[in-house]
């Protein structure tokens, strides 16, 4: 089994495209290498903030292929997988690791409202079909479906079940879930609204968004945070909410695109049927966004904490 630390800041990845509706590897390139630098402990790719539902299961293996030959090594790369079918998402998970993914980010099934057995089921068959270690995506808000601490009881005799990205919205699950199994599964925050909390309240990382334009800023607040310097990651964290709440609208893929493309990472072209923004609904994000990076807080040197 390969060894995930599930610690730390780990981007949910756009997936950059073309003009011409194509996977665009060098502003990708470009944005996994600016990750990195700045300190990032994994990256995510193919995740909803990657466009998952548009992307080809050709061109996700392709993209895993890319990032692991390019990363090399010098962080853990993990693979969603968000497949409808238990077959495929075994199929997909086996692909994964023989291409050289690190692990896997496993939502549960999106478009059946699974009961509380066909969703462990659904994890069971993944689990036993693959050595690579597994983060639980539970994101009951958006996705319908909540793993339950009972559930989190019967998935814990699967060793490569590991962690968990928590987007319950509910700051107390984190300590719930550290009562209930301590440091069983590791806890990464999902909701980047809530990323000051939960790791103030004991989670060990993030799986976040904004990072994709700001990744600098996002490391900082995390090991500034373990550091107990909580002060200084308040403030960095206070500058930051306006561009967080970008993380939890409906349109988020588009608003952090554009993020990214007014941070020089990135580019705002998404695949249809997402549209890109126009008019004054894109003035308004691209305001925000402005403001953010006019008043760019001076980092300390967070990188030696």
């Amino acid at each position: 089994m390969k060894n995930v630390a599930w610690k730390g800041i780990y981007p949910a990845l756009l997936t950059p495209f073309t003009a011409g509706d194509e996977v665009d590897y060098p502003i990708f390139f470009k944005n996994l290498e600016a990750q990195i630098k700045a300190g990032v402990d994994g990256v995510i790719i193919c995740g909803s903030l990657g466009e998952a539902s548009t992307l080809s299961t050709r061109e996700k293996l392709d993209l895993l292929d890319f990032t692991v030959k390019h990363v090399n090594g010098r962080v853990p790369v993990i693979i969603n997988i968000a497949e409808q079918i238990t077959k495929e998402a075994v199929e997909f998970a086996e692909n994964a690791e023989r291409i050289g993914a690190d692990g896997l980010m496993v939502l549960p099934p999106l478009r059946y409202k699974a009961s509380d057995e066909e969703v462990l089921a659904f994890y069971s068959a993944i689990a036993e079909a693959t050595s690579l270690p597994i983060m639980v995506y539970n994101n009951p808000v958006d996705y319908g479906i909540k793993i339950t601490l009972d559930m989190f009881e019967h998935l814990s005799k699967y060793p490569n079940i590991q962690a968990v990205k928590e987007s319950t919205r509910d700051i107390s699950n984190v300590t719930r879930m550290i009562n209930r199994f301590g440091t069983r599964f590791k806890i990464l925050g999902g909701v980047d609204t809530l990323s000051f909390e939960c790791l103030a309240v004991g989670a060990d990382g993030l799986v976040a968004g904004l990072v994709d334009a700001f990744p600098e800023e996002t490391v900082a607040i995390y090991r500034l945070i373990k550091a107990n310097r909580y002060a200084e990651a308040l403030t960095i964290y206070r500058w930051f909410l306006p561009l967080l709440e970008l993380d939890i609208h409906p349109k988020l893929v588009q608003y952090i695109k554009l993020a990214a493309q007014a941070t020089g990472i990135g580019s705002e072209y998404v695949r249809a049927p997402r549209l890109q923004l126009k008019g004054k609904e894109r003035e308004e994000v691209l305001a925000i966004i402005e403001q953010g990076i006019a008043n760019r807080p001076k980092l300390p040197d967070y990188l030696s904490l």
